[in-house]
């Protein structure tokens, strides 16, 4: 039978079970892996201290349970990847759980593109906030990502996740509490379980890692199995032949491997039947197009050596590719050149617009964007863990810059150190020496006696007394070195909240605006490089019509102070909707006067992100830093200078009469 007349065959294939409940199961076996799995947890309970540390990989709920399931895997199993995670919460930040369910709910869409809802055993749309109340004191969860093969022919991936998580329940012998999103916008359909890390008695649920790594993606494998039925051959051979010229690690790289002897591969050409034919070709066709990609080397007939960085390699191009693929969409199929941000081949700063954001690693949180350029193309940026998504607007102009770059805080503390030491009151005379009369040297100087404190918990700098530090001879290497690794590699400010479509008219001062007067970087003629040039032409129109600008021949002369001029038209127009809602009195900031009040919220303005300090009789807007958003809700004492801002937390705030 030739390989067409098999693809024509009619094969009888089960749907997926919608509605006829769980397959039976015998009550006995249950019951047997049940209190297998009990006495497994009762066990590691029980070890005294100085042993549960170098405890086997057989602690835990789950061992007996793995085995059985590994077990029964076959080489026709529907393939299931899985990949899971334990959070300690007390190790994790206070919005962690919250975190992560509010990015796989955002992620989640349905399979008809609508968006998507968190789901449990018993609804299809739960309140995650109840979720993350329950969780506030547990010791740790777990996130689990199922990403089965063939997740488009299951269909009902929410009717498969309960199935799954009913058979782990059997596993562990204890009801589990947990939420989930099922996510259809990839390539690859696959869900999201957040599992809380407690059992049915409240106490801390400790999973066999064997069950982790093995038996819970063996029991997704048979009920996907279950669901379509066994892969046919056909399937089979179709899968393997997709892996020949794919550029990541696929099965075929890792039988090659376990195959090897000294790094070389000898190919069998053993052709006695059509299986071992295919396999052979299959190996031939995978070393050959390996070599291709300088992975592998023909070192004689039938004989190739290995390069040692074969898997780091293909799984670094497999990564390569899968964001291409992401960028791609996040253009909408644009022609535009692709680029991935290297912090350490960076020449110079990413400006533009993010085009799409999403989670790079979805069992860490860490997120990514892709900002459509200034220079005509896109740019792929990996996050700082630290960083939320949230923060990063549709449509908002951000600077992408290397980490690793020396800040200029570091060469002034360099310039002012004398024999190893830096003192303030040196550095604070050669500012009022250097700096304009606008500025304030206080809050210069302040600013760097900041950066040496984070330096000092750092162990990078030493404090000998009050304004006197102890400077190392290698300071600038090492605290370059601190910033790349806080940052992981990259700074990502967000120049505008605002896209470009809401600045035209803007009453305050916008990226255009400070474009207009010191352009940051040349435009391209295609992509966000031109949308920004017709958006700056328009601007100028308005400011022209302001009265803000005027016309002199083929020139256009800016007004005077012109961003300090929209700052303040917008925050008054601001304070004046502000009054009307509250019945309080604005209070105006003035340079070198003290503003006290609780923060009582954040407002973002096409000028920048203002807080609000209300001190019950007043209030005032004064410009919002990273540093304050911790203590919403908290009185706080604001001092502006210039361009300078400083606050002092946990004072008493005086109500004047």
């Amino acid at each position: 039978m030739t390989q067409r007349d098999d693809e024509d065959r009619f094969r009888v294939r089960p749907a997926p079970p919608r509605a006829r409940g769980k397959a039976p199961k015998s009550k006995f076996i249950a019951r047997v892996i049940q209190q297998s799995s009990r006495m497994g947890q009762a066990i590691g309970r029980s070890l005294p201290a100085s042993h549960k540390a170098s405890r086997p990989k057989s602690f835990g709920r789950g061992q007996v349970a793995a085995k059985l399931a590994g077990q029964s895997l076959t080489a026709r199993s529907r393939r299931v990847t899985i990949q899971t995670r334990s959070v300690k919460l007390a190790q994790a930040s206070p919005r962690s759980v919250e975190k992560h369910l509010n990015y796989i709910a955002r992620d989640a869409a349905t399979r008809e593109g609508q968006p998507g809802q968190l789901f449990n055993a018993n609804s299809d749309d739960v309140d995650g906030e109840a979720f993350v109340e329950k969780s506030r004191n547990d010791r740790h969860n777990f996130r689990i990502m199922v990403s089965p093969e063939d997740g488009a022919e299951l269909g009902d991936l929410k009717a498969y996740t309960r199935d799954l998580v009913s058979q782990v329940e059997r596993d562990l012998g204890t009801p589990l509490e947990w939420v989930a999103a099922d996510h259809w916008d990839t390539d690859q359909p696959h869900i999201h379980i957040v599992l809380r890390g407690r059992d049915e008695a409240g106490r801390d649920l400790v999973i066999s890692p064997d069950y982790i790594t093995e038996g819970m993606r063996a029991r997704a494998s048979n009920i996907a199995t279950q669901w379509l039925g066994p892969r046919t051959e056909l399937e089979i051979r179709q899968g393997l032949t997709r892996e020949v010229t794919q550029e990541r690690w696929t099965s075929l790289d890792r039988t090659l491997v376990e195959q090897a002897r000294d790094g070389i591969v000898i190919v069998r050409n053993d052709g006695a039947t059509v299986e071992a034919r295919f396999r052979t070709g299959l190996a031939i066709g995978r070393l050959d197009h390996l070599t291709k990609l300088g992975l592998a080397f023909k070192t004689a007939p039938l004989e190739y050596e290995l390069s040692p960085n074969l898997e780091p390699t293909l799984r670094a191009l497999g990564e390569r590719g899968d964001i291409v693929r992401t960028m791609q969409r996040a253009m909408g199929g644009e022609r535009r050149e692709f680029s991935i941000f290297d912090h350490v081949k960076a020449e110079r700063p990413i400006l533009g617009r993010i085009a799409g954001k999403g989670l790079a690693d979805e069992l860490t949180d860490r997120g990514y964007l892709i900002v459509d350029g200034i220079d005509g193309r896109a740019h792929y940026v990996a996050l700082p863990g630290s960083a939320e998504l949230a923060d990063y607007p549709m449509g908002g102009i951000v600077e992408v810059r290397s980490g690793a770059e020396p800040k200029r805080s570091d060469a002034n503390i360099r310039k002012m150190t004398v024999d190893g030491v830096y003192r303030v009151d040196r550095h604070l005379e050669a500012a009022r020496q250097q700096l304009s009369q606008d500025s304030d040297p206080e809050a210069f100087v302040q600013s760097h006696v900041r950066r040496l404190e984070a330096l000092r918990r750092a162990n990078i700098v030493q404090r000998l007394e009050e304004g006197v530090w102890h400077i190392p001879a290698d300071f600038a290497a090492r605290a370059q070195a601190f910033d790349a690794q806080r940052t992981k590699g990259a700074v990502i400010e967000l120049r505008s909240h605002w896209p470009l479509p809401q600045q035209i008219n803007a009453i305050g001062a916008t990226w255009l605006d400070r474009e207009l007067i010191r352009p940051s970087q040349a435009l391209a003629p295609k992509g966000f490089g031109a949308e920004a040039q017709l958006a700056l032409t328009k601007r100028t129109a308005v400011l022209l019509e302001r009265g803000l600008a005027e016309r002199r021949g083929q020139k256009v002369i800016l007004a005077r102070n012109l961003l300090d001029t929209l700052r303040k038209q917008e925050l008054a127009d601001t304070a004046r909707k502000l009054e009307g809602e509250t019945g309080l009195t604005h209070r105006p900031l003035r340079d070198g006067v003290k503003v006290s009040g609780t923060y009582k919220r954040s407002i973002q303005l096409a000028s920048g992100r203002f807080a609000m300090l209300d001190d019950g009789l007043g209030f005032s807007l004064v410009p919002w830093r990273p540093v304050i958003e911790p203590r919403l809700g908290q009185p706080m004492t604001a001092l502006v200078r210039g361009n300078f801002i400083s606050f002092d937390f946990g004072r008493k705030i005086d109500l004047a009469l």
